[in-house]
């Protein structure tokens, strides 16, 4: 009996590394961890989608700027062929990663309101991060899908809604916007050089979100182009007080050197550090051309059209050989013989401290962060929306000339521009400015508008031929499709979206 006793005492002893979020979140440190998860997360957007191919590549092989040299993923090949559908890896691992964010998110708003002792200063500074990051999370989702999942409290298998059907976009949208503004509210600083969201952060995403809502497809117009001018005229204004926080960096090289990380321009980034996970842009090198100290590698499977590249201006700094955002020569194993590529390819994300650089072999240690929210764009964010409120204004003309002098290049006095022509000349820097950094797909869908490289003009978006894969955009591709195994799992996700 002794033994049967003590056997059944041993059996039933509870494992106190065996964490539950009903033990875990009991003390601050709790709190920070949980939160850290959730940031980790975001990195989901750099992990792999097959051979040669990275998620990140969703949002960026349909823009019709780039295209590639290897052709050995066929999901991504269906991308820039504009033909893919659920199947597709590169839709499975948005789904899941954007979810799984949420997920950890929930879990941090649920649990750490109850967790005491805590400075209510630090509790409330890390549930506005959190409902950033869940902000953040659904606002790649309703630009991707529309009317999705909304999911706001942890869930299990038993959960009531555990296969929950579509909410409309515009609750999905309000739920964005209520998180931002709790965000706001949560007493971030300015900028945090850790990469941790910051204020500016936080303002410059609720001026994207309200100038998504302005256009396509909610269409709410004005009230909402007046909001996204005053929260980006608010980063804006304090830029222009505290020039040494928040600035264009003064050279394009600055944008990608990985000691500028989380300073000045970059407002927001997601953080990487080799120890943990390079940099994700390596699909970006030329396929087996020497310009790393790796020798012949690369894989191409994301490189700039020739169109694309040759439609910037005339003497535009941007598309100079190793000084703006792309290069057509290089130093053979990264700091030996120079060498001509035969091509353009993407520099904007080429970390030479790691990679190597004109007689300095690189470090091989690239932890260079790839950047979400820039200053530039929150002066081009103003520049657009006060501009649909009512014509351009000093500060609205003054955004666009500081990036086009940036870029050596003459800007029309403000007198000189219509309403009409100033919104082209705005879009047209979106494209230029802010090309490969997975932004163009979302004006394209919000603008319903395409950029014509040879005309220099814009097209309807249905109907607009991508030059990089001769298909024509379709009124199916407004929406991702959901992907295969949810709508499996899940019956209240049918019928898909249209087109699929």
């Amino acid at each position: 009996m002794a033994v049967l006793t003590g056997c059944q005492d041993f059996l039933s002893e509870e494992d106190p590394s065996n964490l539950t979020p009903e033990s875990f979140y009991t003390i601050p440190d709790h709190a920070e961890a949980a939160l850290a998860a959730v940031y980790a997360d975001t990195r989901f957007i750099g992990d792999g989608a097959g051979i040669f191919s990275s998620t990140w590549q969703l949002v960026e092989a349909p823009t019709g700027t780039s295209t590639t040299e290897t052709a050995q993923n066929s999901d991504l090949n269906n991308l820039y062929g504009l033909i893919y559908d659920g199947r597709t890896q590169h839709v499975i691992n948005w789904w899941n990663g954007l979810y799984k964010v949420i997920a950890q998110a929930n879990l941090v708003l649920d649990k750490v309101p109850a967790i005491t002792p805590m400075d209510e200063a630090q509790k409330t500074k890390i549930l506005g991060e959190a409902r950033f990051l869940r902000a953040w999370a659904y606002f790649y989702a309703v630009r991707l899908w529309g009317d999705i999942p909304l999911i706001t409290a942890p869930q299990t298998a038993a959960a009531e809604d555990f296969r929950p059907s579509p909410a409309p976009q515009s609750q999905v949208y309000q739920l964005i916007v209520d998180d931002l503004k709790a965000a706001e509210a949560a007493g971030l600083p300015w900028m945090d050089v850790s990469g941790r969201a910051s204020l500016a952060a936080v303002k410059s995403q609720l001026a994207k979100v309200y100038l998504t809502m302005a256009g396509f497809p909610l269409s709410m117009g004005t009230e909402y182009y007046q909001m996204a001018a005053q929260k980006s005229a608010e980063v804006i204004e304090y830029a222009n007080a505290n020039p040494n926080v928040i600035n264009l960096f003064p050279t394009y090289g600055d944008l990608h050197d990985e000691t500028n990380d989380n300073l000045l321009e970059h407002i927001f980034m997601l953080q990487y550090n080799i120890i943990v996970a390079g940099n994700p842009m390596n699909n970006m090198f030329p396929n087996f051309k020497p310009v790393t100290f790796q020798g012949p590698s690369g894989t191409g499977s994301t490189v700039p059209t020739n169109d694309f590249y040759n439609s910037y201006e005339e003497g535009d700094l941007r598309a100079v050989n190793q000084e703006g955002f792309f290069y057509t020569s290089y130093y053979t194993n990264g700091s030996g013989e120079p060498f001509d590529l035969g091509a353009p390819y993407i520099f904007k994300h080429f970390n030479q401290r790691a990679l190597g650089s004109e007689g300095n072999p690189g470090n091989r240690a690239n932890n260079l962060n790839v950047p979400l929210i820039r200053f530039a764009e929150i002066l081009l964010i103003y520049a657009e929306a006060q501009n649909e409120l009512a014509g351009p204004n000093a500060l609205a003309h003054e955004g666009l000339k500081r990036i086009r002098d940036r870029a050596q290049l003459e800007t029309p006095a403000l007198g000189d521009f219509t309403t009409e022509s100033f919104r082209e000349a705005v879009w047209r820097e979106r494209w230029h400015e802010l090309a490969y950094e997975q932004i163009t797909w979302f004006d394209m869908l919000r603008l319903r508008k395409v950029y014509n490289e040879i005309t220099n003009g814009f097209d309807n978006f249905v109907g607009h031929e991508n030059l990089s894969s001769n298909q024509t955009l379709q009124e199916r591709h407004y929406l991702m499709p959901f992907p295969l195994p949810e709508t499996q799992n899940n019956p209240n996700l049918t019928p898909n979206n249209p087109g699929y």
